[in-house]
């Protein structure tokens, strides 16, 4: 009877660990929400609900991407990160937000190190 009480507990204890792997590894990656959310605005990226999920759009080209629901925000961070990568540039205090024919779209002020921090490690500039 101990052995099967063992086993039984094993078993759970490793489905709940697997559980968590799997839920910390579709989680998407921690932002600054002021920072992000300014800069959210001026992405062509935009999340759009359907029946069987999420579907990602580019509103530059109408391509919709269709990934699977544990991979969606993973996949937007992704694409995000892209954009970021080619219009966002960092001058003095201010994100610079550039179109795609460099022109500058808008600033927006930087108003901690953490922030700035940000920038750096998710957008990579």
């Amino acid at each position: 009877m101990n052995v099967k009480r063992g086993l039984l507990f094993g078993f759970l204890f490793a489905f709940l660990v697997l559980g968590f792997i799997a839920m910390k590894r579709s989680m998407p990656e921690a932002k600054e929400e002021r920072i992000y959310n300014a800069i959210k605005i001026y992405s062509p990226y935009k999340l759009e609900k359907r029946l069987g999920g999420l579907t990602i759009i580019d509103t530059r080209t109408g391509k919709k991407e269709k990934p699977s629901a544990s991979e969606v925000l993973l996949r937007m961070d992704e694409l995000d990160k892209e954009w970021g990568r080619a219009h966002l540039k960092i001058e003095n205090n201010d994100v610079i937000v550039m179109g795609d024919n460099n022109q500058t779209i808008v600033k927006i002020f930087i108003e901690t190190e953490k922030e700035r921090a940000f920038l750096q490690h998710f957008y990579g500039i």
